[in-house]
């Protein structure tokens, strides 16, 4: 057993854990760390690798939100389970869009769209569509709150006193149409799932392409991450399923050397992961999604500054 190469896999759970759940694209990440470590693996292990380490990822959803996403829970009354029930049917019919245009068209993104340009622009026009969409939803939030501070003024105000400024960040949300995932309707469902097509392009960050959808369709920054959460198991159980097959039938079969590799890749991206997710949640509750944008467009200028020296 090669500690060096579990190492490696190590370092790439690390990566995965991270980029997974911040709407960064874990695809950029990887493609700009491959370029310096490598795996002493085959072609067809590697491309499989990088899809299936997910489920490392995804099993920190499933163990963080299993009261949430429980159905069966003895804990919660009929109406509760009824609830739970109606999410899991809203999370399955958002998948389907991503499901229908994903399963035929896999290996044609992968073939044609995933230079390291076509990344590098997926995460600059995201990265300006956070700014720009959070802008303006913090523009409204303070417009809106300045209005109520005169409706609700007392008789001995005076004129050309001035209301207190909202804090911009943590008052975005408040006016944001869908509060909880008991509010988020099927339209709002469907819709952010169409959303999901879009992080079929690389570099454009599932978590993110989702999470834009939620805002843009009325979401709270925390209903819209948690949903992404959501979406995110059967679209990575899917996407990593299909990988084993396409690597099984191509008469591939796991050594003992690659399986100790993919295991420790899974494991930590499942701790990263729950460590990732905690933060996230806890940040969005006080800050917006623009410390994302901005990293996004370095990251792509870093990685079209990277490729053109490698040239």
């Amino acid at each position: 057993m090669n500690i060096v190469e579990l190492l490696k896999a190590a370092l790439y759970g690390l990566v995965e854990g991270i980029t997974e759940w911040l709407p960064v694209s874990s695809t950029g990440h990887m493609l700009l760390l491959s370029q310096f470590v490598t795996l002493d693996v085959t072609k067809d292990f590697w491309d499989m690798f990088l899809v299936v380490i997910q489920l490392g990822a995804i099993l920190a959803v499933c163990v963080m939100f299993f009261g949430a996403l429980n159905p069966f829970s003895r804990a919660k009354s009929t109406q509760e389970r009824k609830g739970t029930w109606r999410l899991w049917g809203q999370i399955i019919v958002a998948c389907l869009p991503v499901a229908l245009v994903g399963i035929p068209l896999d290996d044609w993104m992968e073939d044609h769209l995933g230079s390291p340009f076509v990344i590098a622009a997926a995460l600059v026009a995201y990265g300006i569509a956070f700014i720009v969409i959070e802008t303006s939803r913090e523009h409204k939030a303070e417009r809106i709150a300045i209005e109520r501070s005169f409706k609700a003024r007392p008789q001995h105000f005076k004129p050309n006193s001035q209301p207190v400024a909202p804090s911009k960040a943590a008052l975005a949300d408040v006016d944001a149409r869908v509060q909880s995932m008991g509010e988020l309707g099927w339209g709002t469902a469907i819709g952010i799932g169409i959303f999901q097509v879009l992080s079929m392009v690389p570099g454009t960050s599932r978590s993110g392409s989702t999470i834009i959808g939620g805002l843009l369709l009325g979401c709270s920054r925390t209903v819209a991450a948690e949903f992404t959460f959501y979406l995110a198991i059967p679209v990575m159980v899917g996407a990593s399923g299909l990988r084993l097959v396409k690597f099984f039938l191509k008469g591939n079969a796991f050594t003992s050397a690659e399986l100790a590799i993919l295991g420790v890749g899974c494991l930590v991206a499942f701790v990263v992961s729950i460590l990732v997710i905690r933060f996230l949640m806890g940040f969005i509750k006080k800050h917006d999604f623009k410390p994302f944008g901005w990293y996004r467009i370095v990251l792509g200028v870093a990685v079209v500054a990277y490729f053109l020296i490698a040239r």
